[in-house]
Order: structure tokens, then C-alpha cells, then sequence
């Protein structure tokens, strides 16, 4: 699914893809408020076992504001992927502006107990992005 709006990283074998999609019918633009939907895909292209076990992500609006958002697994999971595993989630945002930026870190478990950092690299909010079913 390679696409501008995609974002598609790899960290210590651990792959994230991730991509927005605006929700008009959840928006009101005449109030500033803008929903999106966005949709990631973990998969582990490593040799070792790893647990997802929080999260944090850096989200700009169009004005430049900043907002750091942490906290424990995705979507209430602390998806474990075995090699060759993908585990797929979506969620939301809601924005004061009509685009912005998402990008930030997962943190994940080794089973040594051990901890790392997987970059989720940056990717766009947009009213005028093609709908994600377009893309992917």
C-alpha cells in the first residue's frame, strides 16, 4: 500500500503503517472541530517475540499547536506478535483545524523483559486526503 499519505517505518524488525482518513460525518466545521479516523498496522518482521505495552504520540494541528498523548497499549490491547504476526487497529482524532500531523513511539517488551522504542513515523490528517479505502 505505498501511498505519500502512508506512513511506513521499521524499528528492531517491528514495522508500523499507519494512514488517516477524514470523518466528515462525525465533523463540524462550522465549530472547528474535525474528526479522523486512523488506521495502523503492527507487524513484526523480526526473529524475536515483542508485547506492545504503551504508547505515545505527538499530534500538531494545522496552526502548529502541539499535544503529546500517552498511555498504556492501543485500544485498551498489549497486542504480543511472534514473528511473522500483524495486529491491525483504528482509532480517532479530533483536530481544531482541517489537517494536522500524527507521528510518535510505541513502546514495546522483548521477553528478556527487556524495552524499546518503535518510531511511528509522521503522517497527515486532512479533510481533502483520499478516503483510506482508497489507499490501502
Amino acid at each position: 500500500m505505498p501511498h505519500s499519505l502512508l506512513s511506513d517505518t521499521t524499528t528492531e524488525g517491528i514495522r508500523v503503517r499507519a494512514i488517516a482518513t477524514y470523518l466528515a460525518d462525525q465533523s463540524q466545521p462550522s465549530e472547528n472541530k474535525f474528526v479522523f479516523a486512523y488506521r495502523v498496522f503492527i507487524s513484526n518482521e523480526g526473529t524475536k517475540p515483542a508485547r506492545l505495552i504503551s504508547r505515545h504520540w505527538v499530534i500538531i494541528n494545522g496552526n502548529g499547536d502541539r499535544e503529546d498523548v500517552e498511555g498504556p497499549g492501543v485500544v485498551g490491547k498489549y497486542p504480543r506478535l511472534a514473528p511473522g504476526d500483524v495486529f491491525e487497529y483504528t482509532s480517532f482524532c479530533p483536530l481544531d483545524t482541517e489537517w494536522g500531523t500524527m507521528e510518535g513511539t510505541y513502546r514495546m517488551q522483548s521477553e528478556d523483559g527487556s524495552e524499546f522504542d518503535v518510531v511511528i513515523g509522521r503522517f497527515y490528517l486532512a479533510c481533502n486526503a483520499p478516503r483510506m479505502e482508497e489507499v490501502i
